[in-house]
This record gives structure tokens, sequence and C-alpha cells, in this order.
């Protein structure tokens, strides 16, 4: 990917920060949106109060990866903060189509996050790219962000990354090692319910193999291996020597997180395929939540 440029809008985050090493470390150009003033010549300010964004920061490079929105993990989602979840995701992804319409056919590939939570609770499914959207809050969420992100369809190739839960010490599992090192992790409601997931090191690689192919459309940036969410606690526990037998009933988690974040997060039984990374030729570093769990306590 020598003499390429990126361009990505939310690289502060998790993903963004990773991605943008990743491809650095490989002399890619990454060009940053930032929303506060540009630091450096690699940076552009851009939302709020800074204007449209021009066309001609996107023109000439190969994809624009937008990974903006506030953290889903900031709790409870009060009637306010879901409004920011919402404003957070979609402002940015349409302010990026106009610009990528306006440059016709001249726009890059854009690679638009979306999450694995588009799926809602469907147990005794196996959820691929072509199934149906939840009725969860988050659900409903992924679905408006997405017809967002397809607006810029007309100019562009539109990756709509629906991205899993990452098993990693700055993910999912950042609440889970503080539960587990006291010893009070153990099944989150009935625990049986199936959990997507991808580690770290997989999604920026999935990301990076999508700049380079002709996929368009939705994909799942999940593990292949399904997994149950007691068995990524109980794999969790086992790695850091520490039982794995407190139970969180759904009434309990519901009222301590709100019903629309316990249901949109740890609950919903959502057992998501690959199928569309699979079929790109795409091979996972960590195939198994155990690969993954491994990889995230030793780094």
């Amino acid at each position: 990917m020598t003499d390429t440029h990126v361009v990505i809008a939310g690289g502060s985050g998790l993903i963004g920060g990773a991605l943008t090493q990743s491809l650095r470390a490989d002399g890619v150009r990454v060009t940053r949106l930032v929303r506060r003033r540009a630091l450096s010549p690699d940076e552009v300010e851009w939302l709020p109060g800074s204007g449209p964004l021009d066309p001609a920061v996107l023109e000439g490079a190969k994809a624009v990866v937008g990974l903006n929105g506030a953290s889903i993990g900031k709790l409870p989602w009060t009637r306010s903060y879901r409004e920011t979840l919402r404003r957070s995701r979609l402002e940015p992804t349409r302010e990026l189509g106009r610009a990528l319409l306006q440059l016709g056919n001249n726009a890059p590939a854009f690679l638009s996050a979306s999450a694995t939570g588009f799926y809602g609770s469907q147990p005794g499914e196996r959820l691929t790219e072509g199934s149906r959207a939840g009725d969860t809050f988050l659900a409903d969420l992924c679905v408006e962000w997405e017809r967002a992100a397809l607006e810029a369809q007309p100019a562009s190739r539109v990756v709509l990354l629906r991205t899993a839960p990452l098993l990693d010490r700055r993910g999912v599992l950042k609440p889970l090692l503080t539960l587990t090192r006291i010893g009070i992790s153990g099944p989150l409601g009935s625990g049986r319910q199936i959990w997507p997931w991808i580690s770290l090191d997989d999604e920026v690689r999935a990301i990076r193999h999508l700049i380079d192919s002709d996929v368009s459309g939705p994909v799942n940036l999940t593990g292949p291996t399904s997994a149950t969410a007691s068995e990524i606690g109980r794999r969790l526990a086992q790695q850091m020597h520490r039982p794995f037998f407190v139970p969180a009933p759904a009434w309990a988690l519901r009222l301590g997180l709100g019903a629309d974040a316990a249901d949109s997060l740890l609950l919903p039984d959502a057992d998501t395929a690959p199928d569309a990374l699979l079929a790109s030729g795409f091979e996972f570093h960590h195939p198994t939540p155990a690969d993954a769990i491994v990889a995230a306590l030793g780094s």
C-alpha cells in the first residue's frame, strides 16, 4: 500500500488509533480529520463550527474511513446521551457523504463504521450480512447510520463496517477485567446468549483488507467462531486464574445499566457470521475468542 493516501475521521478512538498506526508503519500517508484545532500538517479540522468539509481534502485518497461516534460504553444512556450517540454518528457520516458526492467519479471508497448491534437479538439464527435488522435502540441507530453512509453510494464504493465488540483491554474486556480481577465475574443474564466478538488486530487487518478489495455493502467484522457470553467470560477468568461463578441476572443488568443499554450491549443473542469477509479471502489471526483473549492480555 505504498504511495497510498487514506483519510480517517475518528482517528483518536481505539480502532482509529490502531488503524492509523498500522497504515503509517507501512508507509501509507494518513490524513486525520479532527474535531479540534489542527496541530500538525497531517490533520484537518472539521466539525463542529469549521464549515463544510472541503472535498479537496479527500481528493486523491484511496479510501475515507469514517469511525466517528460517542462511546456506547458511557452509561447510563439518558435521553440526552442517546441523542448524543445518534448525532455524533449521523452528522459526520452525512458530511463525509456530501463531500464525496461533490467529487463525483473521483471519489475514493468510503468505509463507514457500523456495528453488529444492527442485528439486535435474534436467538437461534445464524446472522449474515443479508439478515434483517433487530429492534433494539442500537439496532435502530445502526440502520439510520448505514442509511446516512449509503447516501455517498452514487460516487463511492461504500462499505458498512458492522464491527463486533472488541476483545481488547480497552474494549469490551475493560469492565470484565475489573470484575474478574476482584473475583465477582459470572454469567450475564442467562450467559447462553451468543456474543459476536473480534480482536483489535483482526479488526484493523480487516479494514485494511477492505480498503484494498472491491467489496461493497455491509460486512460483518466478527470472529468466525461462535461463543456464548459465559464461554467468553469463563475463558477470561481462566486466563487470569480467577473464579467465574457470580451471576448477574438480566433484571439486575437492566436496573443497573438501563434497559436500552443492557438489551443492546450485554443481553442480545446474535450469532453473527463474517460471510462477506471470508468470501473476500480474509484470514483471521485470532479465529477463536481464546486466541483473542490471550493476545489481548499479552499486550
